[in-house]
Protein backbone atom coordinates (compact mmCIF):
# COMPACT_ATOMS: atom_id res chain seq x y z
CA UNK A 1 0.00 0.00 0.00
CA UNK A 2 1.02 3.41 -0.74
CA UNK A 3 2.06 5.20 2.64
CA UNK A 4 0.88 9.04 1.00
CA UNK A 5 -2.37 6.67 0.39
CA UNK A 6 -2.69 5.38 3.67
CA UNK A 7 -1.52 8.45 5.31
CA UNK A 8 -3.93 10.26 3.66
CA UNK A 9 -6.81 7.80 4.22
CA UNK A 10 -6.56 7.69 8.39
CA UNK A 11 -6.70 11.39 7.89
CA UNK A 12 -9.54 11.40 6.18
CA UNK A 13 -11.46 8.81 8.63
CA UNK A 14 -10.10 10.58 11.63
CA UNK A 15 -11.30 13.75 10.15
CA UNK A 16 -14.65 12.93 9.23
CA UNK A 17 -15.34 10.80 12.64
CA UNK A 18 -14.26 14.10 14.66
CA UNK A 19 -16.94 16.22 12.07
CA UNK A 20 -19.61 14.33 12.68
CA UNK A 21 -18.68 13.61 16.48
CA UNK A 22 -19.00 17.35 16.90
CA UNK A 23 -22.29 17.66 14.26
CA UNK A 24 -24.12 15.32 16.48
CA UNK A 25 -24.31 17.33 19.53
CA UNK A 26 -26.71 20.06 17.81
CA UNK A 27 -27.13 21.24 21.26
CA UNK A 28 -24.10 22.95 22.13
CA UNK A 29 -23.27 23.77 18.17
CA UNK A 30 -26.38 25.90 18.85
CA UNK A 31 -25.01 27.23 21.69
CA UNK A 32 -21.78 28.20 19.95
CA UNK A 33 -23.58 29.11 16.67
CA UNK A 34 -26.18 31.75 17.48
CA UNK A 35 -24.81 34.22 19.47
CA UNK A 36 -22.39 34.31 16.56
CA UNK A 37 -24.99 34.60 14.27
CA UNK A 38 -26.57 37.52 16.21
CA UNK A 39 -23.63 39.35 17.38
CA UNK A 40 -23.59 41.38 14.11
CA UNK A 41 -27.61 42.37 14.11
CA UNK A 42 -27.27 43.26 17.69
CA UNK A 43 -24.08 45.45 17.45
CA UNK A 44 -25.36 47.52 14.42
CA UNK A 45 -28.59 47.54 16.23
CA UNK A 46 -27.51 48.96 19.19
CA UNK A 47 -25.07 51.61 17.18
CA UNK A 48 -27.67 52.96 15.14
CA UNK A 49 -30.28 53.14 18.04
CA UNK A 50 -27.77 54.93 20.21
CA UNK A 51 -26.50 57.42 17.18
CA UNK A 52 -30.34 58.15 16.36
CA UNK A 53 -31.24 58.42 19.64
CA UNK A 54 -28.75 61.45 20.17
CA UNK A 55 -29.56 63.13 16.47
CA UNK A 56 -33.09 62.64 17.59
CA UNK A 57 -32.30 64.81 21.22
CA UNK A 58 -30.12 67.16 18.94
CA UNK A 59 -32.42 67.71 16.55
CA UNK A 60 -34.98 69.00 19.42
CA UNK A 61 -32.56 71.67 19.93
CA UNK A 62 -33.67 71.87 24.00
CA UNK A 63 -31.65 73.22 26.81
CA UNK A 64 -32.17 72.32 30.84
CA UNK A 65 -30.88 75.82 32.05
CA UNK A 66 -31.95 76.91 35.67
CA UNK A 67 -32.45 80.78 36.74
CA UNK A 68 -33.14 81.58 32.74
CA UNK A 69 -34.77 85.07 34.34
CA UNK A 70 -31.84 86.13 35.26
CA UNK A 71 -29.97 86.08 31.64
CA UNK A 72 -33.11 87.48 29.46
CA UNK A 73 -29.81 88.43 26.68
CA UNK A 74 -28.85 85.28 26.91
CA UNK A 75 -32.39 83.28 26.86
CA UNK A 76 -33.08 86.00 23.34
CA UNK A 77 -29.99 84.81 22.34
CA UNK A 78 -31.12 81.07 22.57
CA UNK A 79 -34.72 81.78 21.06
CA UNK A 80 -33.01 83.31 18.06
CA UNK A 81 -31.03 80.14 17.62
CA UNK A 82 -34.33 77.85 17.75
CA UNK A 83 -33.90 76.45 21.24
CA UNK A 84 -36.59 75.75 23.44
CA UNK A 85 -35.77 76.24 26.95
CA UNK A 86 -36.37 73.71 29.50
CA UNK A 87 -36.10 74.10 33.52
CA UNK A 88 -34.06 71.11 34.99
CA UNK A 89 -35.67 69.37 38.25
CA UNK A 90 -34.88 70.63 41.75
CA UNK A 91 -32.82 67.57 41.96
CA UNK A 92 -31.32 67.35 38.63
CA UNK A 93 -27.81 66.64 39.99
CA UNK A 94 -29.21 63.26 41.94
CA UNK A 95 -30.42 62.75 38.75
CA UNK A 96 -27.49 62.93 36.60
CA UNK A 97 -25.45 60.57 39.34
CA UNK A 98 -28.42 57.86 38.70
CA UNK A 99 -28.14 58.16 35.23
CA UNK A 100 -31.98 59.15 35.19
CA UNK A 101 -31.57 62.16 33.64
CA UNK A 102 -29.41 62.50 30.11
CA UNK A 103 -29.06 66.40 29.84
CA UNK A 104 -26.62 68.48 30.84
CA UNK A 105 -28.01 71.37 33.24
CA UNK A 106 -26.77 74.97 32.43
CA UNK A 107 -26.68 77.09 35.95
CA UNK A 108 -27.11 80.54 35.85
CA UNK A 109 -25.98 83.50 38.32
CA UNK A 110 -28.55 85.28 40.01
CA UNK A 111 -26.29 88.78 39.02
CA UNK A 112 -25.37 87.63 35.61
CA UNK A 113 -27.15 90.24 33.43
CA UNK A 114 -25.44 92.79 35.99
CA UNK A 115 -22.24 91.56 35.60
CA UNK A 116 -22.90 91.16 31.49
CA UNK A 117 -23.28 94.97 31.55
CA UNK A 118 -20.29 95.67 33.62
CA UNK A 119 -18.02 93.90 31.58
CA UNK A 120 -17.33 91.38 34.51
CA UNK A 121 -17.29 87.92 32.86
CA UNK A 122 -20.35 86.34 34.55
CA UNK A 123 -19.82 82.53 35.21
CA UNK A 124 -21.77 79.94 33.72
CA UNK A 125 -21.75 76.53 34.95
CA UNK A 126 -22.56 73.43 33.31
CA UNK A 127 -23.31 70.86 35.51
CA UNK A 128 -22.61 66.93 33.91
CA UNK A 129 -21.13 63.86 35.16
CA UNK A 130 -18.82 61.93 33.51
CA UNK A 131 -20.00 58.85 34.44
CA UNK A 132 -23.24 59.49 32.19
CA UNK A 133 -22.51 59.34 28.89
CA UNK A 134 -25.24 61.09 27.08
CA UNK A 135 -24.71 63.92 29.45
CA UNK A 136 -21.38 64.63 28.59
CA UNK A 137 -22.87 64.78 25.34
CA UNK A 138 -25.01 66.97 25.88
CA UNK A 139 -22.60 69.68 28.05
CA UNK A 140 -20.21 69.51 24.85
CA UNK A 141 -23.51 70.71 22.60
CA UNK A 142 -24.31 73.32 25.78
CA UNK A 143 -20.83 74.51 25.71
CA UNK A 144 -21.18 75.20 21.82
CA UNK A 145 -24.27 77.20 22.30
CA UNK A 146 -23.05 79.45 25.00
CA UNK A 147 -19.58 80.04 22.66
CA UNK A 148 -22.02 81.11 19.92
CA UNK A 149 -23.15 83.20 22.22
CA UNK A 150 -19.75 84.89 23.92
CA UNK A 151 -18.47 85.55 20.06
CA UNK A 152 -22.25 87.25 19.61
CA UNK A 153 -21.16 89.51 22.59
CA UNK A 154 -17.98 90.44 21.73
CA UNK A 155 -18.64 91.19 18.25
CA UNK A 156 -21.45 93.78 19.34
CA UNK A 157 -19.07 95.15 21.82
CA UNK A 158 -16.69 96.07 19.19
CA UNK A 159 -18.70 97.21 16.95
CA UNK A 160 -20.21 99.64 19.08
CA UNK A 161 -16.70 100.87 19.58
CA UNK A 162 -16.28 101.49 15.90
CA UNK A 163 -14.31 98.26 15.64
CA UNK A 164 -14.42 95.43 12.92
CA UNK A 165 -14.57 92.18 14.90
CA UNK A 166 -12.37 90.66 12.23
CA UNK A 167 -9.23 91.71 14.34
CA UNK A 168 -10.05 89.45 16.28
CA UNK A 169 -9.44 86.70 13.66
CA UNK A 170 -6.15 87.72 12.06
CA UNK A 171 -6.48 83.81 10.38
CA UNK A 172 -8.93 81.61 9.44
CA UNK A 173 -8.16 77.52 9.68
CA UNK A 174 -9.78 75.01 7.24
CA UNK A 175 -9.47 71.64 7.86
CA UNK A 176 -8.69 69.09 5.40
CA UNK A 177 -10.46 65.04 6.19
CA UNK A 178 -7.90 63.51 4.03
CA UNK A 179 -9.40 60.00 4.91
CA UNK A 180 -11.79 58.38 2.41
CA UNK A 181 -15.41 57.53 3.99
CA UNK A 182 -13.77 54.02 4.17
CA UNK A 183 -11.56 54.72 6.44
CA UNK A 184 -13.72 57.49 8.37
CA UNK A 185 -16.23 54.09 8.47
CA UNK A 186 -13.49 52.48 10.30
CA UNK A 187 -13.94 53.95 13.56
CA UNK A 188 -17.25 52.03 13.82
CA UNK A 189 -16.21 49.13 13.06
CA UNK A 190 -12.89 48.64 15.04
CA UNK A 191 -14.96 46.30 17.19
CA UNK A 192 -15.88 43.64 14.57
CA UNK A 193 -12.04 42.29 14.56
CA UNK A 194 -12.25 41.80 18.09
CA UNK A 195 -15.63 39.87 17.73
CA UNK A 196 -15.04 37.77 14.88
CA UNK A 197 -11.57 36.44 16.53
CA UNK A 198 -13.34 35.69 19.64
CA UNK A 199 -16.25 33.50 17.38
CA UNK A 200 -12.76 31.38 16.19
CA UNK A 201 -11.88 30.86 19.64
CA UNK A 202 -15.84 29.60 20.59
CA UNK A 203 -16.22 27.51 17.65
CA UNK A 204 -13.09 26.03 17.88
CA UNK A 205 -13.15 25.43 22.28
CA UNK A 206 -15.67 22.93 22.53
CA UNK A 207 -14.54 20.87 19.91
CA UNK A 208 -10.89 20.98 21.06
CA UNK A 209 -11.33 19.98 24.26
CA UNK A 210 -13.97 17.16 23.68
CA UNK A 211 -11.42 15.70 21.18
CA UNK A 212 -8.51 15.11 23.83
CA UNK A 213 -10.03 16.08 27.06
CA UNK A 214 -13.10 14.62 26.38
CA UNK A 215 -12.39 11.46 25.10
CA UNK A 216 -9.63 10.84 27.86
CA UNK A 217 -12.20 11.33 30.53
CA UNK A 218 -14.93 9.22 29.18
CA UNK A 219 -12.13 6.05 28.40
CA UNK A 220 -12.22 5.87 24.45
CA UNK A 221 -9.01 8.03 23.86
CA UNK A 222 -6.53 5.06 24.98
CA UNK A 223 -8.26 2.44 22.42
CA UNK A 224 -8.43 4.63 19.45
CA UNK A 225 -4.71 5.16 19.92
CA UNK A 226 -3.89 1.39 19.70
CA UNK A 227 -5.35 1.80 16.07
CA UNK A 228 -2.67 1.33 14.01
CA UNK A 229 -3.10 4.74 12.91
CA UNK A 230 0.32 7.05 11.97
CA UNK A 231 0.29 9.40 15.21
CA UNK A 232 0.63 12.48 12.60
CA UNK A 233 -2.92 11.28 10.78
CA UNK A 234 -4.51 10.97 13.94
CA UNK A 235 -3.89 14.65 15.49
CA UNK A 236 -3.98 15.67 11.89
CA UNK A 237 -7.79 14.49 11.56
CA UNK A 238 -8.79 16.13 14.64
CA UNK A 239 -7.29 19.22 14.28
CA UNK A 240 -8.72 19.61 10.95
CA UNK A 241 -12.55 18.98 12.38
CA UNK A 242 -11.30 21.32 15.19
CA UNK A 243 -10.06 24.34 12.75
CA UNK A 244 -12.99 23.62 10.20
CA UNK A 245 -15.50 23.97 12.99
CA UNK A 246 -13.31 27.46 14.38
CA UNK A 247 -13.48 28.47 10.28
CA UNK A 248 -16.99 28.10 10.07
CA UNK A 249 -17.97 30.03 13.23
CA UNK A 250 -15.84 32.38 11.85
CA UNK A 251 -17.42 32.72 8.72
CA UNK A 252 -21.36 32.74 10.06
CA UNK A 253 -20.32 35.52 12.31
CA UNK A 254 -18.14 37.47 10.02
CA UNK A 255 -21.37 37.58 7.29
CA UNK A 256 -23.41 38.42 9.69
CA UNK A 257 -22.85 42.05 9.43
CA UNK A 258 -22.97 42.62 6.10
CA UNK A 259 -27.35 41.93 5.73
CA UNK A 260 -26.68 43.80 9.23
CA UNK A 261 -26.34 46.81 7.79
CA UNK A 262 -29.86 46.75 6.89
CA UNK A 263 -31.07 47.74 10.18
CA UNK A 264 -28.71 51.37 10.10
CA UNK A 265 -31.30 54.13 10.51
CA UNK A 266 -29.34 56.93 9.97
CA UNK A 267 -28.44 57.58 6.30
CA UNK A 268 -25.03 59.31 6.90
CA UNK A 269 -23.71 56.17 9.26
CA UNK A 270 -25.40 53.75 6.53
CA UNK A 271 -22.97 55.63 3.99
CA UNK A 272 -19.94 55.58 6.49
CA UNK A 273 -20.25 51.60 7.39
CA UNK A 274 -19.14 49.96 4.21
CA UNK A 275 -18.75 46.03 5.03
CA UNK A 276 -19.34 44.22 2.09
CA UNK A 277 -19.48 40.89 0.76
CA UNK A 278 -15.98 41.68 -0.53
CA UNK A 279 -14.61 42.95 2.81
CA UNK A 280 -16.16 40.33 4.91
CA UNK A 281 -14.39 37.28 2.80
CA UNK A 282 -11.01 38.96 2.74
CA UNK A 283 -11.69 39.18 6.63
CA UNK A 284 -12.50 35.54 6.78
CA UNK A 285 -9.29 34.06 4.59
CA UNK A 286 -7.21 36.34 7.06
CA UNK A 287 -8.33 34.41 9.55
CA UNK A 288 -7.63 30.57 8.47
CA UNK A 289 -4.06 31.03 10.02
CA UNK A 290 -5.49 32.08 13.36
CA UNK A 291 -8.04 29.05 13.75
CA UNK A 292 -5.27 26.82 12.26
CA UNK A 293 -3.29 27.51 15.16
CA UNK A 294 -5.90 28.23 17.45
CA UNK A 295 -7.20 24.70 17.19
CA UNK A 296 -4.08 22.97 17.33
CA UNK A 297 -2.98 25.20 20.90
CA UNK A 298 -6.37 24.24 22.42
CA UNK A 299 -5.50 20.86 21.46
CA UNK A 300 -2.24 21.17 23.14
CA UNK A 301 -3.42 22.65 26.48
CA UNK A 302 -6.06 20.01 26.87
CA UNK A 303 -4.59 16.77 25.75
CA UNK A 304 -2.62 17.74 29.35
CA UNK A 305 -5.08 17.45 31.09
CA UNK A 306 -7.05 15.02 32.99
CA UNK A 307 -10.51 15.78 32.90
CA UNK A 308 -12.72 17.84 30.73
CA UNK A 309 -13.44 20.70 33.63
CA UNK A 310 -9.38 21.59 33.96
CA UNK A 311 -9.12 21.45 30.36
CA UNK A 312 -11.73 24.13 30.32
CA UNK A 313 -9.80 26.18 32.60
CA UNK A 314 -6.56 25.76 30.99
CA UNK A 315 -8.17 27.17 27.68
CA UNK A 316 -9.53 29.86 29.31
CA UNK A 317 -6.14 31.26 29.31
CA UNK A 318 -5.72 30.77 25.88
CA UNK A 319 -9.11 32.26 25.16
CA UNK A 320 -8.60 35.17 27.53
CA UNK A 321 -4.92 36.16 26.04
CA UNK A 322 -6.25 35.68 22.28
CA UNK A 323 -9.32 37.37 22.77
CA UNK A 324 -7.62 40.80 24.86
CA UNK A 325 -4.93 40.86 22.39
CA UNK A 326 -6.86 43.01 20.15
CA UNK A 327 -7.73 45.30 22.58
CA UNK A 328 -3.60 46.46 21.90
CA UNK A 329 -4.86 47.90 18.49
CA UNK A 330 -8.59 49.16 19.35
CA UNK A 331 -6.97 51.54 22.75
CA UNK A 332 -4.12 53.04 20.10
CA UNK A 333 -5.98 53.38 16.99
CA UNK A 334 -3.60 54.31 14.10
CA UNK A 335 -1.09 53.98 16.11
CA UNK A 336 0.31 50.44 14.75
CA UNK A 337 3.64 49.18 15.25
CA UNK A 338 5.62 46.56 12.90
CA UNK A 339 5.82 44.00 15.59
CA UNK A 340 1.65 44.16 15.82
CA UNK A 341 2.44 41.91 12.88
CA UNK A 342 3.67 39.42 14.66
CA UNK A 343 1.64 38.84 17.31
CA UNK A 344 -1.34 35.75 17.11
CA UNK A 345 -4.83 37.92 17.54
CA UNK A 346 -3.17 41.11 16.84
CA UNK A 347 -1.90 40.48 13.54
CA UNK A 348 -5.25 39.53 12.30
CA UNK A 349 -6.90 42.41 14.21
CA UNK A 350 -4.53 44.92 12.54
CA UNK A 351 -5.08 43.08 8.85
CA UNK A 352 -8.87 42.73 8.99
CA UNK A 353 -8.57 47.11 10.31
CA UNK A 354 -6.60 47.66 6.95
CA UNK A 355 -9.25 45.92 4.91
CA UNK A 356 -12.35 47.46 6.52
CA UNK A 357 -10.08 50.85 5.61
CA UNK A 358 -10.11 49.77 1.97
CA UNK A 359 -6.16 49.99 2.32
CA UNK A 360 -4.00 47.51 0.20
CA UNK A 361 -3.10 43.98 1.76
CA UNK A 362 0.73 44.06 0.64
CA UNK A 363 2.48 40.38 1.21
CA UNK A 364 5.05 41.75 3.18
CA UNK A 365 2.44 42.65 5.81
CA UNK A 366 0.65 39.17 5.95
CA UNK A 367 3.59 36.99 5.60
CA UNK A 368 4.21 37.41 9.62
CA UNK A 369 0.93 36.15 10.70
CA UNK A 370 1.53 33.35 8.26
CA UNK A 371 4.26 32.37 9.32
CA UNK A 372 3.87 32.63 13.27
CA UNK A 373 0.50 30.51 12.64
CA UNK A 374 2.16 27.80 10.74
CA UNK A 375 4.64 27.68 13.34
CA UNK A 376 2.49 27.60 16.14
CA UNK A 377 0.18 25.06 14.46
CA UNK A 378 3.24 22.52 14.01
CA UNK A 379 4.31 22.40 17.76
CA UNK A 380 1.56 22.18 19.28
CA UNK A 381 0.28 19.29 16.79
CA UNK A 382 3.82 17.86 17.64
CA UNK A 383 3.31 18.19 21.09
CA UNK A 384 -0.11 16.56 21.05
CA UNK A 385 1.54 13.42 19.54
CA UNK A 386 3.77 13.27 21.84
CA UNK A 387 1.82 13.39 24.65
CA UNK A 388 -0.90 10.52 22.81
CA UNK A 389 2.42 8.34 22.32
CA UNK A 390 2.95 9.31 26.19
CA UNK A 391 -0.79 7.98 27.09
CA UNK A 392 0.15 4.90 24.92
CA UNK A 393 3.21 3.85 26.58
CA UNK A 394 1.51 3.98 30.16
Amino acid sequence: MNPQKSFAHYLGLVFRKELLDALRDRRTLMRTLLPMLFMGPLMIFALSAFIGSLEERAEKRELLIENIAAAPSLQNYLERQGYTIKAPPADYEEQLRKTRLLEAVVRVPADFEAKLQAAEQPVLQIVSDSGNQRAEISARQATRVLQGFERERVSLTLMLRGITPDLLKPLEVDDINLAGQQARGAQLTAMIPMLIIMAVLMGALTAALDSTAGERERGSLEPLLMNPVPGFALVGGKWAAVALLGVAVALAAIFSFVPSQLLIRNDELKAMFQFGVGEALRSWLLLLPLSASCAAMLMAMAIRTKTFKEAQASAGLLVSLFGLTPLIALLNPGGEQGWYLWVPGLAQTTLMNMVIKGDPLLWSKVAPSLAVSALLTLASLALVVRSMKQAVAR
